[in-house]
C-alpha cells in the first residue's frame, strides 16, 4: 500500500451490493458504414455491433440481408445492376432487433451523386478538431495519435485504439485486464522543456509549465469489480534522463475496502522542503515526502456509477519559491471532490516544470476478473477544461 493511502481507510462505507440490478439489454443494433454510394458490381463490406441499454458497445451474431445484391453471411455486399436506393439489414434472431444501412447504387458510367456535406462537429466526438484557449494536447482517439506520446505501452494488446467504444461511439481507447493481470497498458505524454531526447514533448518543448489541468473520460464496464483498480493518472515534473522526478500529483484508488471505491489524490514531493532534488530515479519512494492523501466524494466504481462516462478534471499548480502555496485538486462531471492549496510541492526548486502526464492501468495485485475500461476525451490545457 503506498505511503498517504492509510487515511482513506477510517470513515467508508463498504461498495454497494450489484445484487436486485437488472441485467443490461440490448438497445440497438448499430451497422457500419450507415450509409454507402456504390456503383454496380463493387464490393463492400458491411458490420454490425449491438448498443446495450447500459451504453455498452458489444459484438453481436447477425443474419445479413440486402435489397441492393447479394450479400455474405460475413456481410460482404456485391452491388447489383440497376441504380436506385436500396438497405442492407443485419437482424439479432435472438432479440428480434435489426439495423439498416442505406445503399446507392449508381451504374457505370454515370457519376455518383456528390456526398452530402458533413455535418458541423459538436459534442465530444472529435473534439481536438475545435481546441480552446491554453490547451496543449488534445486526444479525442477519432485519430490515430498515439505515435505523438513519448510512450505507448500496449502491454501485447491489452492498450488499444478501437472504434465504438468512445464518447458518442467515436473511439477511444479500451483497456482489458485478464483474471490476475497486474499490467494493461499506460499512455505517457510528454510536454514544454525536458530533461532528455526521451520525453519527447508534444509541444515546442520550450516552457516551464508551472500550472497544468488535465481532463480525461473513463468508464468502467457493467460488472466491473475490484474498485478502481489502483492507478488512473499522474502528472510529474522530470527532473534528469534516468526519470529523477521533482514532484508527482498521483490520483489513483484506495487499494481495499472500504476505499476502493473512490479516486484520491496522493500527492509527493522529490524534493527536500528546501528545494533540493533527492530522488534518483522514476518512483523514489524512499525519497518522496508524502504531503497527504485526500479522498473524492463520488464511489465512482461501485455499482450504481458503473457503464457511464465520466468527466474528471484535475489541477495542479507548483508552489511558488519559499511558499507552501502549491494546488493539487480534481472534479467529476464538474463537482469538486478534493483538494489542497497549502502544498509545497519543489520547495524553491525552479529546474523543470510540470512536463509530463500519465493514463495508467496498473492493479498492483492483479484484476480479479477479466474486464474492460475506457478512456477518450484526453486534454492537457493551462486553463479549466471543463465537461
Amino acid at each position: 500500500m503506498f505511503a498517504g493511502l492509510a487515511i482513506l481507510l477510517a470513515g467508508c462505507s463498504a461498495p454497494e451490493s450489484t445484487a436486485g440490478l437488472p441485467p443490461p439489454g440490448l438497445a440497438q443494433v448499430v451497422v457500419v458504414p450507415a450509409a454507402a454510394t456504390l456503383l454496380a458490381g463493387d464490393t463492400l463490406t458491411f458490420e454490425a455491433y449491438g448498443r446495450m441499454t447500459d451504453g455498452d458497445s458489444v459484438g453481436l451474431p447477425v443474419t445479413w440481408s440486402s435489397t441492393a445484391g447479394p450479400i455474405t453471411a460475413a456481410g460482404l455486399l456485391t452491388a447489383g445492376p440497376t441504380a436506385g436506393s436500396y438497405t442492407v439489414t443485419a437482424l439479432h434472431s435472438s432479440s428480434g432487433r435489426s439495423g439498416t444501412a442505406l445503399v446507392r447504387v449508381d451504374t457505370a458510367g454515370a457519376p455518383p451523386p456528390p456526398p452530402p456535406p458533413p455535418p458541423p462537429p459538436s459534442g465530444l466526438a472529435n473534439e481536438c478538431s475545435r481546441p480552446k484557449a491554453g490547451w496543449i494536447w488534445c486526444d479525442d482517439f477519432d485519430q490515430d495519435r498515439l505515435g505523438s506520446y513519448f510512450e505507448y505501452i500496449a502491454d501485447q494488446g491489452s492498450f488499444l485504439r478501437a472504434s465504438g467504444v468512445g464518447n458518442q461511439g467515436s473511439f477511444g481507447m479500451r483497456a482489458h485486464f485478464n483474471a490476475g493481470q497486474v499490467s494493461a497498458g499506460a499512455l505517457h505524454l510528454a510536454f514544454g522543456r525536458t530533461p532528455a531526447p526521451l520525453f519527447r514533448p508534444v509541444d515546442a518543448g520550450t516552457s516551464d509549465y508551472r500550472e497544468i489541468y488535465w481532463r480525461v473520460y473513463l468508464r468502467n464496464q457493467s460488472g466491473w469489480t475490484g474498485g478502481g483498480g489502483f492507478k488512473l493518472a499522474r502528472a510529474t515534473s522530470f527532473v534528469s534522463a534516468n526519470w529523477a522526478q521533482a514532484m508527482i500529483a498521483h490520483l489513483w484508488s484506495g487499494g481495499a475496502s472500504p476505499g476502493w471505491d473512490y479516486l484520491v489524490l496522493d500527492p509527493a514531493s522529490g524534493t527536500d522542503p528546501a528545494g533540493n532534488v533527492k530522488t534518483t530515479g522514476y518512483n523514489d519512494f524512499p525519497n518522496l515526502r508524502w504531503l497527504g492523501a485526500m479522498r473524492g466524494t463520488t464511489p465512482l466504481f461501485d455499482a450504481a456509477h458503473l457503464g457511464q462516462w465520466y468527466c474528471i478534471e484535475t489541477h495542479v499548480r507548483l508552489n511558488d519559491p519559499g511558499q507552501s502555496n502549491g494546488v493539487f485538486e480534481f472534479w467529476i462531471n464538474g463537482t469538486r471532490q478534493a483538494g489542497a492549496s497549502n502544498l509545497n510541492w519543489v520547495g524553491a526548486y525552479t529546474g523543470y516544470g510540470i512536463n509530463a502526464v500519465f493514463l495508467e492501468n496498473y492493479w498492483n495485485g492483479g484484476s480479479p476478473a477479466a474486464q474492460d475500461r475506457y478512456f477518450d476525451n484526453f486534454v492537457v490545457s493551462t486553463q479549466r477544461i471543463g465537461c
